[in-house]
């Protein structure tokens, strides 16, 4: 590993600590080096505050070290002003000579013009730097900008014998096919995302709060197909914990496909990624349309002989692992 390559790999590193909080904005790292030693690090703070860059910067205590210094950064510096300045702007302000690039920012807002305007300023520029992990870390702002839609990531939990769920039940609650410790990794991931989408069914059987009780963290907001208002208020999802959209006829035309519509809803709301929780009606809809990035199926320990059967998809098996007698395989739409 070369030594650009170490002190990226360190912006990756603590770039996921705003992992949850900086959405819509990306999650940067950013570390600081002088003679072969890291003098600061930052990470984008949550969203309005500042990017990594600032951060990194205003914790540099002598700041003249900064005209020798070299700047790491998992993505192109911004060039424009948003909620904050251009950080390119404040980089060139303080005379750093080198910045060290994860990837390019291919947003139309920057798209280069953070590398043109340091390169301009006379500063030396390196550009492509464990650019594939970059991009994985960046994938769901990249997704928004380049597909005009959430990144999507699917989840369920199916038997031995391949059902999501049993055929019928006796109370209006979920009937768990995971351990507790699979549940609370799922409450982990929606802390992670910006939104939980589930269909009719789902909540009129199950009566979920999809809010984060098993880990700590905002509550994404509720994304709920409601086709023909069967929906009464009193429900969980429509209580005070998180905001709630709901997708009606009002909404979407469901006499044709209706997964890229929802996309366009949720990209129209700012929504750049979401965790689609079910049933295997609204997960088969968007696997149909390949409207999806990645896929965590959980594999429980029980059989129900018989049920709703789990929804069918291809794509990459990327990681298996176990959790005590539950398996997850998270698959990549490649």
């Amino acid at each position: 590993m070369s030594v650009h390559e170490t002190y990226i790999k360190r912006c990756l590193q603590i770039a996921k600590n705003g992992l949850g909080i900086t959405r819509p904005n990306p999650m940067v790292g950013c570390v600081i080096v002088v003679n072969n030693k890291i003098i600061s690090e930052g990470f984008t703070s949550a969203y309005g505050g500042n990017h990594a860059e600032v951060n990194a910067i205003n914790a540099v205590q002598d700041t003249s070290l900064l005209k020798k210094a070299t700047l790491y950064v998992t993505l192109e510096p911004c060039s424009h002003y948003g909620k904050t300045p251009p950080c390119s702007d404040l980089i060139i302000k303080h005379k750093i000579p080198n910045v060290v690039i994860g990837c390019i920012d291919d947003n139309e807002q920057v798209a280069g013009r953070g590398v043109k305007r340091l390169k301009d300023a006379g500063t030396n520029v390196i550009v492509g730097v464990l650019e594939y992990e970059c991009k994985q870390l960046h994938k769901r702002f990249f997704t928004f900008h380049n597909k005009k839609r959430p990144y999507i990531i699917l989840k369920w939990a199916e038997t031995q014998d391949g059902f999501i769920a049993p055929k019928s039940k006796t109370k209006q609650a979920p009937v768990w096919i995971t351990n507790k410790h699979s549940r609370q990794l799922v409450h982990k991931w929606r802390v992670e995302e910006q939104a939980i989408l589930v269909g009719t069914n789902t909540v009129l059987e199950d009566n979920p709060s999809l809010t984060v009780r098993d880990w700590t963290g905002k509550n994404p907001i509720r994304v709920v197909i409601d086709k023909n208002n069967k929906l009464q208020k009193g429900l969980d999802v429509f209580n005070a914990e998180a905001n709630t959209i709901i997708i009606d006829k009002n909404t979407i035309d469901f006499t044709v496909p209706i997964g890229k519509q929802i996309c366009t809803t949720l990209f129209a709301n700012n929504i750049n990624s979401v965790i689609i929780e079910g049933g295997a009606q609204t997960l088969q809809t968007f696997i149909d349309e390949n409207l999806w990035d990645e896929a965590r199926i959980f594999k429980g320990n029980s059989n129900f002989g018989d049920g709703i059967k789990a929804p069918k998809l291809s794509g990459k098996l990327i990681s298996q692992s176990k959790i005590l007698n539950d398996t997850l395989n998270i698959y990549s739409n490649d």
